[in-house]
Parts: C-alpha cells; structure tokens; sequence
C-alpha cells in the first residue's frame, strides 16, 4: 500500500530512557508518542524505529561511552512503546536516522513524502534526522511533546532550528492524534507553528 506519510520513533531505548544515559524529560514523552504510533496504526500509517544498535568502534562512543551496545538490553525499545509486528525496525550507528540504515529507499517504497519524527535527543539525533530528511526532499513534521533532551533550553533551540533551517512543521500530539482520527491528516495539518 502507498502511503504519503511515516513515523519515525528514534531511539527510545532502554539506555537513554531507564540506563546508562538516563533522560528524564524523555521518559515524560512516552505517553505522547504512544498516542501518536496508535493514532498511526489505525490510520494505517507506517511506524518506523530507528535504533541506535553500537558497535565498539563506532564514533559516538569516543563521546558518550558505551551505549546501546548491539545486542545489549540497553538498545532495545522499551517495552511501554514495543514495535508491532506490521512496524519496520532498522538500527542505526550514528546520530543520523538516515545514515546507512536503509531508511530512505524503505520510505520511498512506501510512497512517503513527509516523515513525522518522535523521540530522542531532540537536538542531535532528531535534530541530524531532521537534516538529512529535508536534503532528501522530505518534508518534515516534528512532534513537540514527543521529542526530549536532557534540558528545555536545548529542546526548545533544536526545535526553532529545524523550523528555521528545515521548514519543520512544529505540532503537538494531540493535534496529531486528532487529526488522523478525523481523516483529515494532510488537508488541515497546522503549518509552522512558532511556539
């Protein structure tokens, strides 16, 4: 089936959400993203994780440390947002949901144009995704509540940011959630909010 749309569910993880590089404000936004895959599913909209799954030798670790190590508990979802069976999960080994994933010819199999990207950190792999989607031509959608980093004035920056230098459209859940309940997803979705 083609489809014009996709979530995109970046790294919430064990790791990030519960472990080694616990984020409070990111485990507030799990509700939030809960209603967004759900509101997805019956609208059949395709969910996409995209899963940081590291390599010992991979860049991110010389900064971080070791995180979401392939194959450990920490680089699995976390149960309360666990894929559906119809859901496409990819791993990836930078910040990026783009990079060598195999996401973009997946969303263009699909028929996607506009990605909605959920998840975390909002300011550097949202922020990076959100870079590569609009150098591919997508248009992007980021959901302000269901996106987190450690502190609000780093949320808010990235989030100004992708508005400013990639024409993200910024929305909340609810009005998500609401609008494909309705059907009307793509005819009144809010433009460019400034808040």
């Amino acid at each position: 089936m083609m489809v014009e749309h996709a979530v995109l569910v970046i790294d919430m993880l064990h790791d990030f959400v519960f472990g080694r590089l616990k984020c409070d404000p990111c485990a507030e936004i799990v509700d939030n993203i809960r209603r967004i895959v759900d509101a997805a599913r019956a609208a059949d909209i395709p969910v996409v994780y995209v899963n940081d799954s590291h390599l010992p030798t991979d860049p991110e670790i010389r900064i971080w440390g070791e995180h979401a190590m392939r194959g450990d508990e920490g680089s699995r979802v976390i149960e309360e947002l666990k894929p559906a069976d119809r859901d496409h999960v990819l791993e990836k080994r930078t910040y990026s949901a783009f990079f060598e994933t195999g996401l973009d010819p997946l969303l263009r199999s699909l028929g996607v144009r506009t990605v909605v990207l959920t998840g975390i950190h909002t300011h550097i792999c949202v922020k990076h995704t959100a870079a590569d989607a609009f150098f591919r031509g997508y248009r992007v959608v980021v959901v302000k509540d269901a996106t987190a980093t450690f502190n609000p004035r780093d949320h808010e920056d990235a989030l100004s940011y992708m508005r400013t230098m990639y024409g993200a459209e910024l929305v909340t859940s609810e009005e998500l959630a609401r609008l494909w309940t309705s059907g009307s997803w793509g005819k009144t979705l809010p433009s460019r909010t400034d808040s």
